[in-house]
């Protein structure tokens, strides 16, 4: 057995016999039914070779962390232009806090918070009808992970429709400065849809394996996006890809990653490989909080930290 073998088998055994494991979330009511004792971890390295662990192969809601993948099909379409939208700094503020865009006129502070997703993704809808950009969303991810099993979770995108009321005031607010472009719930269904795509751990490493390798795929060789681009994903999911707990996921893990409130934290480790982990139990900031835990003790037993061993 290898070391990374060995390391993801311990720490998912440790993870599973853990008593914190977090609250889950409940504000959106579907995702309330997510067992908190579930936990899997996968990591997929540049030949594909997959190590997984616990409940990697059970689907989960990735909310926000398809935030990662909007991202980069916005800057395929407009380039540096989405960045006159969006702001590339923490906010240091909750995901769905509206004081930071009231002071700042509107314009989200990054792509990861929930204002500055859906400005995102106006980006994605502009001149397409909400089921195309829909589809073409989901279509990346499947490619992407190479599975065109992945779906959306149409109970979870409903539940959130019904309860997202903060989010419909956010995107109002920005439709105000002329933030958002489209009509304000075209935006959001879209949005609503994108955050209820379900995908097991070993999915969704599979999917950020570009992130991993310079933009490039290392199956097929195809490049998905420039080096310099990946890299600048990269560095907006260490600095902004946990909300305001993104500063103490740099401390304590060491790597780019980017969470959902379904529990999900899908991590890069440059140039070594994909991670994804799934905990459905947050911490205050709406992290996973065994997802972290088990993040920092796989950076510390591989030496993978950006940071240095």
């Amino acid at each position: 057995m290898s070391q990374l073998e060995s390391a993801v088998k311990e720490i998912a055994e440790e993870m599973r016999q853990r008593p914190d494991r977090g609250e889950v979330a409940t504000y959106i009511p579907e995702l309330a039914r997510a067992d908190p004792n579930a936990f899997g971890l996968a990591v997929v390295d540049a030949d594909g070779n997959v190590v997984y662990a616990g409940d990697a192969d059970t689907p989960f809601s990735i909310q926000s962390v398809s935030k990662v993948f909007t991202l980069t099909i916005a800057l395929g379409m407009v380039g540096d232009r989405l960045w006159n939208r969006v702001g590339r700094e923490p906010s240091g503020s909750a995901f769905n806090s509206i004081v930071q865009l009231e002071r700042e006129r509107g314009i989200p502070r990054n792509p990861f918070i929930n204002a500055g997703a859906i400005a995102v993704t106006d980006v994605i809808l502009s001149g397409h009808q909400p089921r195309e950009a829909l589809g073409e969303i989901l279509r990346f991810m499947q490619f992407l992970a190479d599975d065109p099993s992945i779906t959306i979770d149409k109970a979870v995108a409903a539940s959130e429709n019904r309860t997202g009321f903060r989010n419909r005031a956010l995107a109002n607010y920005m439709k105000s400065f002329g933030v958002i472009e489209n009509p304000v719930d075209f935006t959001l269904g879209v949005y609503f849809h994108h955050c209820a795509i379900a995908m097991s751990c070993r999915q969704l490493a599979m999917a950020g394996r570009f992130l991993a390798y310079r933009g490039r795929n290392p199956s097929t060789g195809l490049q998905v996006v420039q080096p310099d681009r990946a890299r600048r994903i990269n560095a907006i999911m260490l600095t902004c890809g946990h909300y305001d707990g993104s500063g103490e996921f740099a401390y304590h893990v060491g790597l780019p990653g980017k969470s959902g409130v379904g529990g999900g934290i899908l991590a890069i480790a440059p140039g070594k490989a994909s991670i994804a982990v799934w905990s459905p139990g947050l911490d205050a900031a709406g992290n996973s909080h065994l997802g972290r835990i088990a993040l920092e003790e796989l950076t510390k037993r591989m030496g993978w930290s950006i940071f240095g061993a």
